[in-house]
């Protein structure tokens, strides 16, 4: 690993900032099975990317290796001038994450689950900050019911939320409209949008296509683990990614 970034002693009394995540040259493997082989792309603040592909693709450990909790096989990850190793803690909280599994207590509130991740976080006046988020979401008056009562696509919106109490600079969803309707879809677009012009980068993953139309600037498609070219032919997004996975298999033969 390189060590031309500032030392991970330096950034403890700095916040750390960046404006690109970039992967160049990456792999992961599992044992003898290969994930990801030499994946390199980019995003940038202020812009929302679609990791696209089917099941087995190996977005999930896309994710997880921008989330610091992988580290590669081969290939180097830069936030910016950094790298996970140097600079550790201080990096790892401008990140925020939602996963498939979203990390929810059920038998706490809504109230009592943001309350406790923000203390997790370091964060002050956990109890504004939880207030606040659970506006945000639409959820204020739901605020003191057990989350184990809630439908999906509530719960999905306080693990959203929760994933942006401590305003992260790199924000990874894994299927955020999974168990959404058509309003709180609507909604968390235009939350993704309103972080976007905050020159956040997104990185996600996402199966709805209708869905996440409206707020992505560029899709990275993955098939076995390569990338594969995004298509220029098609009207929508979904149309794209097809073509680009028949691209693909008829570039094989």
């Amino acid at each position: 690993m390189s060590s031309a970034g500032p030392s991970a002693a330096t950034l403890d009394a700095v916040a750390v900032d960046f404006d690109q995540l970039k992967f160049s040259e990456v792999s992961r493997y599992f044992g003898r099975r290969r994930a990801l082989a030499r994946v390199t792309f980019a995003c940038c603040a202020g812009e929302v990317v679609a990791l696209l592909g089917p099941n087995g693709a190996g977005k999930s450990t896309v994710l997880g290796l921008a989330a610091t909790i992988l580290q590669p096989s081969d290939g180097t990850i830069r936030y910016g001038g950094y790298v996970a190793a140097e600079a550790g803690a201080p990096l790892r909280s401008r990140i925020g994450m939602l996963a498939h599994e979203l990390q929810l207590y059920p038998e706490l509130t809504a109230r009592e689950n943001l309350e406790f991740f923000a203390a997790l976080s370091g964060l002050d006046e956990t109890r504004a900050r939880a207030a606040a988020a659970l506006n945000r979401a639409g959820l204020g008056d739901r605020a003191d019911d057990l989350v184990g009562g809630f439908s999906r696509g509530m719960r999905q919106r306080v693990a959203l939320e929760r994933a942006l109490l401590h305003d992260p600079r790199l924000l990874l969803l894994d299927e955020p409209f999974t168990g959404l309707d058509e309003r709180s879809s609507a909604a968390l677009a235009e939350r993704l949008s309103g972080l976007r012009a905050r020159d956040r980068i997104i990185l996600l993953t996402t199966h709805d296509f209708e869905a996440a139309e409206a707020i992505v600037d560029r899709a990275v498609v993955l098939r076995g683990g390569r990338i594969a070219a995004m298509a220029t032919s098609g009207d929508s997004l979904r149309e794209r990614y097809l073509a680009s996975l028949r691209d693909e298999v008829e570039g094989a033969r």
